[in-house]
């Protein structure tokens, strides 16, 4: 099989980043990568671009390390409330899952976060407060607090009086 040099010009996963020099199938290259801009031939003039691809992804690389950073910051900050359906007995139907925290998220405010950087050890099944961790970069992890509701009210309990209350009562009742 024949193998041809490109330089990438955008990420692929499982291939490599912007501006590596790999060796790929030629006709992967020729029918997929060049065709669709992912990729350029490796010349002598393209390899003169790479410093440019090199610098563009640096600072990429250094603005998204900084806007996660921030983020995590203003994430440990924050509560998300998430309200649930409940039994009579305030047990949960189901659980809270790192999708729907990516979905309140999103509601609450407005923060777009992939339910894949959402690391549950297992999914929520209890009312009130969890800590939930955050992969929000390579380099960058973070907390999230998430409150469990009950959208159901549970019952009050009933204040029924004793026999033994209710004589004392009456009788400091009528001495007055």
């Amino acid at each position: 099989m024949a193998k041809t040099e490109v330089i990438l010009t955008k990420h692929i996963a499982g291939l490599g980043a912007e501006s590596d020099q790999i060796k790929v199938a030629a006709g992967y290259a020729r029918n997929y990568l060049i065709p669709q801009g992912f990729a350029v031939p490796s010349t002598s003039a393209n390899k003169r671009q790479i410093e440019v691809l090199q610098k563009r992804r640096t600072d990429r690389e250094a603005h998204e390390l900084h806007s996660m950073n921030d983020l995590a910051k203003s994430l440990t900050k924050l509560i998300c409330v998430i309200a649930v359906r409940t039994g009579d007995d305030g047990k949960m139907f189901g659980s809270v899952t790192s999708g729907m925290i990516a979905d309140e998220m999103k509601h609450q405010f407005d923060v777009e976060l992939d339910k894949r950087k959402i690391k549950l050890e297992e999914s929520i099944r209890t009312l009130g407060e969890h800590k939930v961790d955050l992969h929000l970069h390579p380099d960058v992890h973070g907390v999230l607090r998430v409150r469990i509701d009950s959208t159901t009210p549970l019952p009050e309990p009933e204040v029924v009086a004793t026999p033994a209350e209710a004589p004392a009562d009456q009788a400091k009742g009528r001495g007055r």
